[in-house]
């Protein structure tokens, strides 16, 4: 172009001449730039410069002129306020200039733009002064006993302003208008209250002559110096502001869960709610696969295996694991809460299906029919035992118990009174059971007849030394017929209950239930082997018990033992 009028111009000189005088004509030009008529949109896009991506901002009016750009190499929260800031100098500069507000700004949703427009623009609403006046009404409105939605409408902004005032305060509060919100004492402590509270105990009076004067309980004002005291200094100096601020986020609601803030804990919780169980030897064995149904009940059908502590079990066993973490406490009502309430915790629906009823929903306790009293010969009543059996001071008393499944099946229980070890004994099906109509007084085939338990009992007994054989306490089931033969051959004595008292065998009736979560009512007892049953015997010895200080049976017996 500067060839056909004349100039012979190097392009590189043309380059210099581009950077050094265009932001001059950039500036001089604005001066006579057109309105944008009120209506703005900001672009964003990529440019390729020299071989060089660059990040281009660029503000359009509604008619297509442009109102300003930016050319930077990144893209981020700084180069989007330099933009915003450069961007509403010219707009108020020009419009100031050629009559024309910027009343519409239109951008995307990026979290740069957004961020950096809060920052910049303001809500073009009331003065601040009105708006803390507005406030403070509407927190006093609360205190009277009024909605949220009706103390945002009679503090004069609306009802959705007042829910969300309400919503981001967690329903306290803020500490900034605690005076004036709370003139009067109420049920809890009130800005005013802890300003006399922080004056009284710097004058050095005590917890007592504090509650006096304030009209308070002395148990109230030592709790407060002890929770809302200022512990930065390394010492307990009380602020009032800063005791505010402590009661102010202790009264949030809702309130994060621990196993939602806390992995570490979580995975904890998990693991011994529903991992997987395993033999003595290490090896991990898998129970039946059963899928998770969605159903709150899942009795009287298979279940998967697992560790299943109780959430009590868990509680308890997080001191003895972690001693010097603080960090790693749960009650066991959170835990029940976080299954039961999927709103409230951080633990999947399915692992409801891990506790011991299976529900994920509490029901009350049905009362059971007792069954009628079966004839056995030779009996000794529990009134006969030794006194040593009543109070589990010494160990090797046992109690003993059958639970029953489809088909005749079953699994015989022993639980050591003093360290609850437990002994399963496997009752498999005699040969020929089955096979033809049942004969009236002929052989029990099903296992679990009187001389199969004997059998089976005098297996598991003999493993044992013989101070831990000393008394088998058994309701009075005909499975205890050969009692008299069971005594020969392993020294143990036998005791019966009364009928129709399952609570005087507690621990066994226990164990029991406990292990209906691995072999569930309305299920077939006959296809689990022997090894399985040993497993689920281990499982239940290394579980800790409350009634054994959180240790497991496994643990006990070994003190014993040793």
């Amino acid at each position: 172009m500067f060839l056909e009028r004349g100039f012979e111009v190097d392009h590189s000189t043309i380059n210099r001449w581009v950077l050094a005088y265009a932001p001059l004509l950039e500036k001089r030009l604005r001066q006579f730039q057109r309105p944008h008529c009120g209506s703005i949109r900001i672009d964003e896009t990529y440019i390729k410069i020299r071989g060089q991506w660059r990040f281009l901002y660029r503000a359009i009016d509604k008619h297509g002129n442009p109102v300003d750009f930016l050319l930077t190499a990144k893209r981020d929260l700084s180069a989007a306020k330099r933009f915003f800031k450069k961007m509403l100098k010219r707009v108020d500069s020009n419009g100031g200039r050629n009559g024309s507000d910027l009343e519409v700004m239109m951008t995307n949703r990026k979290r740069a733009s957004e961020r950096s427009i809060r920052v910049r623009l303001y809500s073009p609403g009331r003065p601040r002064a009105a708006l803390r006046s507005q406030q403070v009404m509407f927190w006093q409105l609360i205190k009277q006993g009024a909605s949220s939605e009706e103390a945002g409408v009679q503090a004069g902004a609306s009802a959705p302003v007042g829910s969300r005032w309400f919503r981001e305060a967690g329903g306290m509060p803020p500490s900034k208008f605690a005076k004036e919100s709370q003139p009067f004492p109420g049920r809890y402590l009130c800005f005013s209250e802890r300003e006399d509270i922080a004056l009284y105990r710097a004058q050095g009076f005590g917890v007592c002559a504090i509650a006096r004067k304030v009209g308070r309980s002395a148990s109230t004002i030592s709790r407060e110096l002890r929770r809302n005291a200022a512990t930065r200094s390394g010492g307990f100096e009380y602020r009032a502001t800063t005791a505010q601020w402590h009661a102010d986020r202790a009264a949030r609601r809702p309130k994060p869960t621990k196993l939602a803030q806390n992995d570490a804990l979580r995975q904890y919780v998990e693991d011994r709610l529903s991992g997987q169980i395993s033999a003595p030897n290490g090896s991990i064995v898998v129970g039946p696969d059963v899928s998770w149904t969605k159903r709150r009940s899942v009795r009287r059908q298979h279940r998967r295996w697992a560790t299943a502590w109780s959430p009590e079990q868990i509680a308890r066993r997080l001191p003895l694991d972690y001693p010097d973490d603080p960090m790693m406490r749960i009650s066991h009502e959170a835990i029940y809460q976080s299954l039961f309430i999927q709103g409230r915790g951080a633990l999947r629906r399915e692992l409801a299906a891990c506790l011991r009823s299976g529900r994920a929903l509490r029901v009350p306790r049905a009362r059971r029919k007792g069954k009628g009293r079966p004839f056995v010969s030779d009996q000794i009543m529990i009134s006969e035992r030794p006194a040593e059996a009543e109070d589990r001071a010494v160990p090797g008393h046992w109690e003993g118990d059958l639970i029953l499944g489809l088909k005749s099946s079953a699994i015989g229980t022993l639980v050591e009174r003093k360290t609850r070890f437990t002994l399963l004994l496997h009752l498999p099906p005699m040969p020929g059971h089955g096979a033809g109509p049942r004969k009236k007084n002929g052989p029990a085939l099903t296992g679990h007849g009187a001389q199969a338990v004997r059998d089976a009992i005098t297996k598991s007994i003999q493993s044992l030394p013989g101070h831990l054989r000393k008394s088998l306490t058994w309701d009075q089931g005909a499975e205890m017929a050969q009692h008299a033969r069971l005594k020969t051959d392993t020294g143990i004595q036998v005791f019966f209950c009364d009928p129709q008292s399952p609570w005087q065998r507690g621990s066994n009736e226990n164990t029991n239930g406990l292990l209906r979560q691995y072999f569930p009512k309305g299920t077939d007892l006959s296809v689990h082997d022997e090894h399985t049953l040993n497993v689920v015997a281990y499982t239940l010895n290394n579980r800790p018990r409350k009634t054994l200080g959180w240790k497991t049976p496994a643990e006990m017996l070994k003190e014993v033992l040793s």
